[in-house]
Protein backbone atom coordinates (compact mmCIF):
# COMPACT_ATOMS: atom_id res chain seq x y z
CA UNK A 1 0.00 0.00 0.00
CA UNK A 2 1.16 3.63 -0.81
CA UNK A 3 1.54 6.83 1.66
CA UNK A 4 -1.13 8.91 1.36
CA UNK A 5 -0.39 12.89 1.25
CA UNK A 6 -2.92 15.69 2.36
CA UNK A 7 -2.58 18.84 0.03
CA UNK A 8 -4.48 21.54 1.32
CA UNK A 9 -4.74 25.83 0.02
CA UNK A 10 -5.62 24.66 -3.10
CA UNK A 11 -7.13 26.77 -5.53
CA UNK A 12 -10.41 26.38 -6.43
CA UNK A 13 -10.54 25.52 -10.07
CA UNK A 14 -7.38 23.23 -9.20
CA UNK A 15 -8.41 19.62 -10.84
CA UNK A 16 -7.26 15.83 -10.15
CA UNK A 17 -5.41 15.88 -13.55
CA UNK A 18 -3.41 19.36 -12.17
CA UNK A 19 -2.74 17.14 -8.80
CA UNK A 20 -1.82 14.05 -10.93
CA UNK A 21 0.83 15.37 -13.11
CA UNK A 22 2.16 17.64 -10.51
CA UNK A 23 3.18 14.83 -7.91
CA UNK A 24 3.90 11.95 -10.57
CA UNK A 25 7.18 14.31 -11.11
CA UNK A 26 8.35 13.01 -7.55
CA UNK A 27 7.42 9.43 -7.90
CA UNK A 28 4.49 7.34 -9.10
CA UNK A 29 1.22 8.55 -7.87
CA UNK A 30 -1.82 5.64 -6.91
CA UNK A 31 -4.36 7.80 -7.06
CA UNK A 32 -5.73 11.23 -6.53
CA UNK A 33 -8.89 12.85 -4.72
CA UNK A 34 -9.85 16.24 -4.63
CA UNK A 35 -12.69 16.87 -2.30
CA UNK A 36 -15.64 18.78 -3.13
CA UNK A 37 -18.78 20.16 -1.76
CA UNK A 38 -21.84 17.62 -2.22
CA UNK A 39 -24.57 20.32 -3.00
CA UNK A 40 -22.48 22.47 -5.28
CA UNK A 41 -19.34 20.09 -7.15
CA UNK A 42 -17.05 23.00 -6.09
CA UNK A 43 -13.69 22.07 -4.66
CA UNK A 44 -13.18 22.43 -0.82
CA UNK A 45 -9.49 23.63 -2.08
CA UNK A 46 -7.84 20.25 -0.77
CA UNK A 47 -7.37 16.92 -1.20
CA UNK A 48 -5.45 13.66 -1.07
CA UNK A 49 -2.52 11.80 -3.24
CA UNK A 50 -1.63 8.37 -2.73
CA UNK A 51 2.08 8.08 -4.08
CA UNK A 52 3.05 4.28 -4.55
CA UNK A 53 5.64 4.18 -1.55
CA UNK A 54 7.29 6.26 1.19
CA UNK A 55 10.45 7.40 -0.43
CA UNK A 56 8.09 8.83 -3.34
CA UNK A 57 5.90 10.52 -0.29
CA UNK A 58 8.76 12.09 1.08
CA UNK A 59 10.17 13.57 -1.77
CA UNK A 60 6.60 14.87 -2.39
CA UNK A 61 6.35 16.77 0.82
CA UNK A 62 9.85 18.01 0.73
CA UNK A 63 9.61 19.38 -2.84
CA UNK A 64 6.18 20.54 -3.30
CA UNK A 65 4.70 21.51 0.45
CA UNK A 66 4.98 25.68 0.61
CA UNK A 67 5.83 25.43 -3.04
CA UNK A 68 2.99 27.88 -5.72
CA UNK A 69 0.09 26.22 -7.19
CA UNK A 70 -1.92 29.23 -9.38
CA UNK A 71 -1.74 32.01 -7.19
CA UNK A 72 -1.64 30.10 -3.32
CA UNK A 73 0.97 28.70 -1.48
CA UNK A 74 0.29 24.75 -1.24
CA UNK A 75 0.43 23.05 1.92
CA UNK A 76 1.84 19.50 1.34
CA UNK A 77 1.95 16.26 4.48
CA UNK A 78 1.25 12.89 5.72
CA UNK A 79 -2.45 12.45 5.81
CA UNK A 80 -4.13 11.35 9.18
CA UNK A 81 -6.27 9.00 9.94
CA UNK A 82 -9.70 10.44 10.60
CA UNK A 83 -9.83 9.49 14.61
CA UNK A 84 -6.74 10.98 15.28
CA UNK A 85 -7.47 14.42 13.61
CA UNK A 86 -10.09 15.38 16.93
CA UNK A 87 -8.90 13.74 19.90
CA UNK A 88 -10.84 15.34 22.64
CA UNK A 89 -13.21 17.05 20.71
CA UNK A 90 -16.14 15.28 22.54
CA UNK A 91 -16.37 13.32 25.52
CA UNK A 92 -16.59 13.62 29.38
CA UNK A 93 -19.95 13.39 30.64
CA UNK A 94 -21.91 16.00 32.82
CA UNK A 95 -22.05 15.77 36.25
CA UNK A 96 -26.15 15.52 36.43
CA UNK A 97 -28.01 17.41 39.29
CA UNK A 98 -26.56 14.62 42.61
CA UNK A 99 -28.81 13.84 44.89
CA UNK A 100 -32.12 12.72 45.17
CA UNK A 101 -34.91 15.80 44.66
CA UNK A 102 -35.20 16.69 48.57
CA UNK A 103 -37.33 14.02 49.79
CA UNK A 104 -40.11 14.09 52.65
CA UNK A 105 -38.30 13.75 55.95
CA UNK A 106 -39.51 13.83 59.12
CA UNK A 107 -40.90 17.07 60.75
CA UNK A 108 -44.21 18.29 62.31
CA UNK A 109 -47.41 16.42 61.32
CA UNK A 110 -50.50 18.42 60.43
CA UNK A 111 -52.39 17.67 63.36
Amino acid sequence: MGKRLYVGSLPFETTEDQLQTMFSAHGTVSSVKLITDRDTGRSKGFGFVEMADEAAAQEAIKKLNGSQLGSRSIVVNEARPMEDRNRGGFGGGGGGRGGYGGGGGGGRGRY
